[in-house]
C-alpha cells in the first residue's frame, strides 16, 4: 500500500496510506534499505511517497520502496560535517520564519537557506516574524531595508506577527493547497505561528533566553500537519536550527543560486569566474557600485568558502 511519510522520529516513521479510510501506521526500514545509493542521515523524509508492506501483529510495518522525489530540502547534518540530512521532500514551498530582533536572524543564515531553496527548485517564502517587538524609534530602520533587499531580488517576503494576527490572513492565503516546509532558528515564534494557522493544535512552545537572547528547540522532529478549511494543505514543522550548512554546491555554480549576482555575472569576462579575484568580473563591479549588497555577497563567499557554523551566524 502507499502513503505519504508525516512523522520522522530518528529510525521510527509514521506513513499515512492512501487508503479510503486512512490509516497511520508505525514504520521501520529495513538495514539494506539504508545503503541504496542514499548517503544521508535520514534514507526517508517527512513528505516522502512511500510503498509499505501489511503491518505485523504489533502493528509496525516496514517502508519497502521510496517514489521518485519531485524535490527536496536539505543541509549538512549538524553534527557529521561530511553527511547530509533531508528536511523535507515534495514540497511545494520552503517558508523561512525570521526575526529581526529577539533573536536576530542573521543575513547570511537567510541567504543559505533561500540558496539551498533555489538549488533543489523549491520556491521560498520569507515570513518576518515578531514585527510587534519593532516598536523603539528606529526600528523600521530594521525592517523595511530587509523587505526591500529580498523583494526587489525576487523572492516573497512577507511580514506578521504571531502576537497580534498581523499578516496571518495573507500567510493562510499563500499556504492554501500546498505542501509547506517551515523552517527558522530557534526562537523565532515558528512554532506560535504553526499553533496560530491550525488552531487547537497547541505544539510546546518556550520563552526567549533573557541571558542570551536565544531561543529554545521545542520541535525535536519533523511531522506533518494538516491545514483546517476548504483550502486544504499541510505544513511540514522541523526542528530549529542553529546553522544552516550547504552541501555539495560545484564553486562555479554558487552564483547560480543567488539571482541577484547571476543576473549581472552574463557579463564576466570569463565564463568560470568566482567572481573573486578576476579581471573584468561583472559581479565585483555590482559590488563596488552597490548595485549588489555587501551581506550578500558576504553569504556569497560564506558558502564558496564552506563557511563553519560560528561564521555563518554572526548577526547582520
Amino acid at each position: 500500500m502507499q502513503g505519504i511519510v508525516i512523522r520522522n522520529t530518528g529510525a521510527h516513521y509514521v506513513v499515512a496510506t492512501d487508503e479510503e479510510q486512512p490509516r497511520e501506521i508505525n514504520c521501520k526500514i529495513k538495514g539494506n534499505f539504508r545503503i541504496k545509493g542514499i548517503r544521508t542521515t535520514n534514507p526517508v523524509a517527512v513528505g516522502d511517497r512511500v510503498t509499505v508492506g501489511e503491518p505485523a501483529p504489533d502493528g509496525t510495518a516496514f517502508i519497502t520502496a521510496i517514489e521518485p522525489r519531485r524535490n527536496y530540502i536539505i543541509r549538512r547534518a549538524s553534527n557529521l560535517s561530511k553527511e547530509s540530512h533531508i528536511i523535507a521532500a515534495n514540497i511545494d514551498r520552503a517558508v523561512l520564519v525570521v526575526t529581526l530582533a529577539h533573536p536576530t536572524t542573521s543575513t547570511t543564515f537567510i541567504d543559505r537557506f533561500l540558496a539551498t531553496a533555489t538549488a533543489y527548485n523549491v520556491p521560498a517564502l520569507l515570513v518576518i516574524n515578531k514585527i510587534d517587538l519593532l516598536t523603539d524609534e528606529g526600528d523600521s530602520e530594521l525592517l523595511d531595508p530587509v523587505m526591500y533587499l529580498y523583494k526587489s531580488i525576487g523572492y516573497d517576503v512577507l511580514a506578521v506577527s504571531a502576537k497580534t494576527g498581523e499578516g496571518l490572513d495573507d500567510l493562510r492565503a499563500m499556504l492554501a493547497g500546498k505542501l509547506t516546509l517551515f523552517s527558522g532558528n530557534s526562537g523565532v515564534g515558528k512554532t506560535t505561528l504553526i499553533n496560530d494557522l491550525i488552531p487547537g493544535l497547541d505544539l510546546r512552545t518556550a520563552e526567549i533566553s533573557s541571558a542570551h537572547d536565544t531561543g529554545m528547540h521545542t520541535t525535536t522532529f519533523s511531522e506533518l500537519f494538516r491545514l483546517p478549511g476548504e483550502g486544504g494543505g499541510a505544513i511540514i514543522d522541523t526542528p530549529g536550527v542553529r546553522g544552516f550548512g550547504t552541501i555539495d554546491f560545484d564553486k562555479y555554480e554558487v552564483a547560480h543560486y543567488f539571482p541577484d549576482l547571476f543576473a549581472v555575472s552574463k557579463d564576466c569576462r570569463f565564463g568560470n569566474c568566482t567572481h573573486t579575484h578576476e579581471p573584468g568580473c561583472a559581479v565585483l563591479a555590482a559590488l563596488e557600485e552597490g548595485r549588489i549588497a555587501q551581506s550578500r555577497y558576504a553569504s556569497y563567499l560564506s558558502i564558496l568558502e564552506d563557511a563553519d557554523e560560528g561564521k555563518y551566524r554572526k548577526p547582520f
